[in-house]
This record gives structure tokens, sequence and C-alpha cells, in this order.
């Protein structure tokens, strides 16, 4: 089974309309949501491609494919994080400023700055004071890196 585009995602569909469909889903790390075309295995063995003609990065929860009894989801394992809480406007800016020099894609969620885990981040951030915690957690999108050069 080739896929070419994304059905829909499963926070637009109706509880009802998921309920009665099996799940199959297809575990990724969360790097490999930026890859457009890629071989996956769901979790019941059923090899699938990927090979997306829109460019765009996969979502956990994207359904790939859905017929009246049967979908197959895109679920990402959990990453190693740092869950930043600054507890100021002023400590965010200082740590987003400090990530933004290391070009760290970061994500956020409610109050909290996510980063994929780096000793030396931890370090900054015991350094610099700034409420954190380390935390294994899945994230709905890629960490996505932006090519930027001071020049």
């Amino acid at each position: 089974m080739i896929i070419e585009k994304i059905v829909t995602n499963l926070e637009q569909m109706d509880q009802a309309e998921i309920g009665k469909r099996h799940i199959e889903k297809v575990y990724l790390e969360s790097s490999d949501l930026v890859k457009r075309i890629q071989r996956v295995k769901t979790d019941h063995g059923k090899e699938v491609g990927i090979r997306l003609k829109d460019p765009r990065d996969l979502i956990a929860g994207d359904v790939l494919y859905m017929d009246d009894k049967n979908m197959i989801v895109i679920d990402v394992l959990s990453d190693d994080l740092i869950i930043i809480t600054p507890r100021s406007l002023n400590e965010m800016g200082v740590i987003a400023h400090q990530l933004g020099n290391r070009h760290l894609p970061a994500q956020f969620e409610n109050d909290e700055m996510l980063v994929q885990y780096d000793y030396l981040v931890e370090e900054l951030l015991e350094e610099l004071n700034i409420p954190y915690k380390r935390e294994e957690r899945k994230v709905k999108q890629a960490f996505r890196h932006i090519g930027h050069s001071h020049g």
C-alpha cells in the first residue's frame, strides 16, 4: 500500500466515526515526521509506503488510510525533552534568546517551552536558575531545524 495524501486527522473527526473503526498505528520518531517518503510498518505488521505529494510534515493523529472498518493512523514515540517553565516574561525572553542563538528548535504547549534534551541546555538553565524538568513526552510535530547563518 502506498499513501500519497493524508485522509484527515483524528482531531477533525467525530468520536463516533473513530469508534466504529479498527485502528492500526504507525509509530514514528518525531524526526521522521518531516520525511515525505518513507517505508513504515503498522503495529499489526502491515508494511506501508508513504510518498506524500503535498510538501507537508506528518502530524500525530494523521489518518493515512480509512475505509468503513479500518484506519491507519500516525502516532509519535516519546522524546527525551526539557520542559522549561519560565516564571516571568523576562525569563522567557532570556532563555528564548539563548536558545535562538544556538539555533535550537522549540515547541510551545500552554505556558511551557519544549526542547529536545541537551546537557548543555540543562547546564544553561541551571546557571540562569530558570525552572525546568526533564521528561519523556510525545510531541505532535517534528522539531524543525531552520537553516540560518550569521553572515
